[in-house]
Parts: structure tokens; C-alpha cells; sequence
């Protein structure tokens, strides 16, 4: 710390020197930059395996990719694709893993006749949040 005398006022003041703090810092800086990327901790951890409901096997046995994804919008608004009944709410998450395991995104709509508008075009939404691109409404039953 250096001191200097206020010609004016004829007393002493401090003045502090902060070069030497400044190269500590710069010093330490540069001492953490290079040991942050050598001390990375890790730790390997081995979980136990997801059980799998009967869905997930029912949906895995239809999902075939040479056949096509249908999804079913029954008379009071339930879902099926392929044939296995979904919970609605369920939609989007498991045609997002269907989808992960076939070549394209392809989703055909069979509309009960007595389906209201709305419910097909909430489960339109539903299929659309799930990744279905394109949509195809489908008119005649497949063979």
C-alpha cells in the first residue's frame, strides 16, 4: 500500500496498489481454466430396465413398417392404432415412439361415421403433436 501527502489539505492518504491483486486473480484464473476440462468427474451408473406394460408390447407387434400406422377414432372418441386401444392422453407420446422406429411419419385417420367433428380433429391434434406428418384421412376401409 503506497501513501501519498494531499498538498491542500497537508495530510497523509492511502492509495492502494492493485497490480499485484490483479495478477493473483489472473494467475488463478488461468490455473482453473486449465485443470476444469482434466477434473471432470464421472461416474458410470447402470439402471434397472423400464418395465414394460402390455400397451407397449401390443404396440410393438402392430407397428410393423412394411404395413401402415391407422389410427381408429371410434363413435365416443376413443383411440385404437392398429388395433390397440389407446388412452387418448397417451396418443402423442407412444405414436412419437412409433414413429422412431419406421422409416416415415405417415398416419392414416379412420373416422368412426358417428365420431363428432370435434373429437376427430382432437385426436388430428393429438396425432399431430405425436409427429404424424403427413395426415391422411382415410374414406374406404384398407384391405
Amino acid at each position: 500500500m503506497a501513501m501519498s501527502v494531499d498538498p491542500k489539505r497537508g495530510a497523509v492518504t492511502p492509495d492502494m496498489n492493485v497490480t499485484p491483486l490483479v495478477d493473483v486473480v489472473l494467475v488463478l484464473l488461468i490455473i482453473f481454466m486449465v485443470l476444469a476440462p482434466v477434473v471432470s468427474a464421472s461416474f458410470n451408473v447402470r439402471l434397472p430396465p423400464k418395465p414394460e406394460d402390455d400397451k407397449d408390447r401390443a404396440l410393438q407387434r402392430v407397428n410393423d413398417a412394411d404395413k401402415p400406422l391407422v389410427l381408429s377414432v371410434g363413435p365416443n372418441g376413443e383411440c385404437a392404432v392398429n388395433g390397440v386401444a389407446l388412452a387418448c392422453d397417451q396418443l402423442p407420446k407412444r405414436l412419437h415412439l412409433m414413429f422412431n422406429a419406421r422409416p416415415d411419419n405417415v398416419l392414416y385417420l379412420d373416422g368412426a361415421d358417428d365420431a363428432g367433428y370435434g373429437e376427430v380433429l382432437a385426436r388430428i391434434d393429438l396425432a399431430r403433436a405425436g409427429g404424424a406428418s403427413p395426415l391422411v384421412l382415410l374414406t374406404q376401409k384398407l384391405q
